[in-house]
Order: C-alpha cells, then structure tokens, then sequence
C-alpha cells in the first residue's frame, strides 16, 4: 500500500508502485512509474515520461523530468529512467532526452546525487556514482559506472568519462577522460589513476603494478602521444583494466581525450 499526503497532486495515469511514501506538496505527472518503496520527502516534481526505479529517496525541490535544456526541443515524449536504490538531494534536476540524441537520458542504480547537481538530457550515467554538489552534466554525457564528480565540477556536452574515474571539485572537463582516470584543475588535466577507488573494487597489488606500468608508458614514455599509444596496444591482454583503458580510447568521437598536462 502507497502512501500518500493529502497535500500531495498525483496525476491521472501515473503509476505508484507498492509502498512508495510521497510527501506534502509532491507533484506527480500522468506519465510517471514510481517503483516500489520509494519516498518521495517532499515539494518533489516528477514529470514527463519518467521512470524510477524501486527503492528511490527523493528529497525536497527536486525536479526530475523536466524539458532538455536543449533549443531544438519541441515538447516529444522523450524519456528519463532512474535506476533502483538511487539518493537524489536536495534540488537535483535530470532532464528527459531529445530526439536527435536518442529521446532517452538514462542513470543507473544505487547513484548518490547530492543537492544540485544536474544530470543533462541525453546522458547516459552508469551504476554506483557520486555526483557531490552542484556538479553538472552537459547533454550527450556518457559516465561510467563508480565515477565520483567533485563538487562543483561540470563536464562539457557530449564528453565521455570511463568507468571508476575521480574528478575533483571544481573541474572543467572538456575532454573524454580515461576509465581508472584521475582528473583534476581549473580545465581538468589527467593526474594519474584513481588508485584509491581501484582498491576499493578489489585490484590485488600485482594488478595496480601493471596498470601503472602501462600508465606510465602510455602517457609518459618516449616520442609523441600517437606512438606510444601504438607501441602498448599488445599490452591489452595483460590486464582487463588495460583492455578497457584502449577500448575507451580507441572509441573517442566527439571529444578530445584529456591528457596529463606535460603529455605531448
């Protein structure tokens, strides 16, 4: 059984999934689905074709939803799904896509959204991250799963960050950054990996030895960028991290890829 404050306004055709809490003065538009045992706490507005996964705490001023950012937008049911588990603070807005990039803005489980932050239409956010205060997405993002984005850091349209990267606080990331990255600056530069989140998914020593090595020869070794990124395709089979980190690499479009800043 749901749950409901009188002061709340609940569409017709919206769909509340079984004991979900939605507290005073909560909008719900008609093409929402609230999963299970969510709560709402209160002054939450869900709308558009949004989706939220079971097991959701939304706080107050939230909005979820919205119309992209975005000129081109003409009012087309384009979508939002939130994933299970997620914490969504105090005034985060995510916006519902476009159609030109999909009609789909889409976040994983259990992500830790802290008062502010803004996930942009179109982006696609894995499982397990922390968006700390005020950091912002750009349309177009793609974020892999653990990412931590430092408090007012924004990442620009269309960029794209690997898995398990840390960014620090506020960050300018204008370019695509490496899984196991970690970026930092004013215009965020690659500092080296996150090897304290790399422990935290179990890397064994022997594994962070071979990711470093390969770091180190990619980013820091003879000749130029494109050399060296040739001369350690090979290594690939020596670490999934590595295999990952190429793949990642090899699959840039849009964006340059961030780079330590005495790179060359």
């Amino acid at each position: 059984m749901s749950m409901i404050d009188p002061t709340a306004r609940i569409a017709d055709g919206a769909v509340i999934g079984a004991g979900t809490e939605i507290g005073p003065y909560c909008i719900v538009g008609p093409n929402v689905v609230l999963g299970e045992n969510c709560k709402l706490i209160a002054h939450v507005t869900i709308s558009g074709h949004t989706r939220i996964g079971a097991g959701c705490i939304i706080s107050s001023f939230a909005a979820l939803g919205g119309p992209p950012q975005d000129l081109s937008y003409r009012g087309e049911p384009t979508r939002l799904e939130v994933g299970e588990a997620c914490t969504i603070r105090e005034g985060v807005t995510m916006n519902v896509g476009t159609v030109k990039g999909g009609g789909l803005t889409r976040v994983g489980d259990r992500g830790f959204f802290m008062n502010n932050s803004h996930v942009g239409h179109d982006c696609m956010v894995g499982n397990g991250v922390i968006f700390a205060t005020s950091a912002t997405l750009g349309g177009h993002c793609e974020i892999g799963d653990f990412v931590y984005i430092g408090g007012l850091s924004a990442v620009h349209q269309f960029t794209r960050v690997g898995s398990q990267v840390m960014i620090g606080g506020v960050c300018g990331v204008r370019g695509d950054i490496i899984p196991f990255g970690l970026a930092n600056g004013q215009y965020a530069v690659l500092e080296g990996l996150n090897i304290i989140g790399m422990r935290r998914r179990q890397f064994t020593k022997a594994r962070l030895a071979t990711v470093r090595a390969f770091y180190q020869k990619l980013f820091h070794g003879p000749g130029i960028f494109a050399e060296r990124l040739a001369s350690v395709q090979p290594l690939a089979g020596e670490d999934p991290a590595i295999a990952e980190i190429l793949a990642f690499i090899e699959g840039g479009k849009l964006r340059p890829l961030c780079l330590p800043a005495d790179t060359n």
